[in-house]
């Protein structure tokens, strides 16, 4: 049996099919253009999926959206990151392209659900993931079913406030302001390790904080550490409030690896209530940049399993 699993973010789009045991047999992936709107990624999808239909004729379709999503009728709340999503209703409008049930929900969720059922979160319960990419998200897996608040509350972990003049944990810790926090570095510090290399290839600043590490640079140290500790007090109100047993690092400034989560692991603790300590395991997403198409399949799985609460609002 064949799936399709989608993830849609703010600087990349993949497109996967898999079987259902969360395996991936077959990948499209391309980038997001932000100038072309959600009609220029919804241009790719169509033209991705026609071949990969008759092809693998998979039986659902699974979606991880970059924003909120109504999860229960498949339409798009808003992108932080493209325009033209607004209150678009993404389930109808595959549903008419493929014949096809199809879920959506939100990427936090869908790469929280493919890390807990096939990722660092096997055997742990509750699992939360955050997702460091282009914005900051979040989603809680417990008893290996991604826990959906009050409509329509999630697991919006990047906007919580870090103070009180509302500084948020996006603004900080995503891609993005990691980034930007870089440049504005390396222009008081040109002549360190990071700013070297941030001369010869400028552009998504952060990639260079690993080779930066590794010479053992200051500058790239400090700013590391800074985004640590605003990540790791944004990470307590999770653990103070649900006490997951494991916390997962995943999105691209995860792949900073061992540096970023040894550091988180160790930050934590100052910030959580002395009863809940140690505190849980953080982990790196062991499925990396396919948490959330992974998950993406096990939505898909589980619209047509029977009694599935997303059954009734899947075609």
């Amino acid at each position: 049996m064949h799936l399709v699993g989608i993830e849609i973010g703010g600087t990349k789009l993949q497109v996967v099919a898999g079987n259902d045991v969360g395996s991936i047999v077959e990948r499209h992936r391309f980038t997001v253009n932000p100038a072309s709107g959600g009609a220029g990624i919804r241009s790719q999808i169509a033209s991705t999926l026609p071949a990969l239909l008759q092809r693998l004729h998979p039986v659902a379709v699974g979606v991880g959206f970059g924003g909120p999503v109504d999860w229960q009728t498949g339409r798009i709340c808003c992108s932080h990151q493209v325009t033209g999503w607004s209150e678009f209703d993404l389930r109808s409008w595959l549903h008419e392209r493929t014949s096809l049930p199809v879920a959506v929900d939100n990427d936090g969720n869908t790469g929280a659900l493919g890390e807990a059922r096939h990722g660092s979160g096997r055997g742990s319960n509750p699992v939360f993931y955050v997702t460091l990419g282009s914005g900051v998200g979040g989603g809680l897996v417990v008893d290996g079913r991604i826990y959906h608040g009050a409509k329509p509350g999630e697991a919006e972990i990047g906007h919580i406030r870090l103070d009180r003049t509302g500084t948020l944990l996006e603004k900080r810790c995503s891609g993005w302001a990691v980034d930007q926090r870089i440049r504005n570095a390396i222009v008081q510090e040109p002549n360190t390790a990071l700013g070297q290399l941030c001369a010869g290839s400028p552009g998504c600043e952060a990639r260079h904080l690993t080779a930066a590490l590794t010479a053992h640079d200051e500058l790239a140290t400090r700013l590391l550490n800074e985004t640590v500790d605003d990540l790791a007090f944004g990470l307590s109100h999770v653990v103070n409030l649900i006490h997951p047993e494991i916390i997962i690092l995943g999105g691209g400034l995860s792949l900073l690896g061992e540096p970023l989560r040894s550091r988180v692991q160790d930050r934590l603790p100052r910030y959580v209530m002395d009863s809940f300590l140690p505190g849980p395991r953080v982990a790196l997403a062991e499925l990396r940049e396919d948490s959330v198409p992974v998950g993406a399949l096990e939505l898909a799985r589980d619209v047509m399993a029977p009694g599935s609460t997303r059954i009734a609002n899947a075609f």
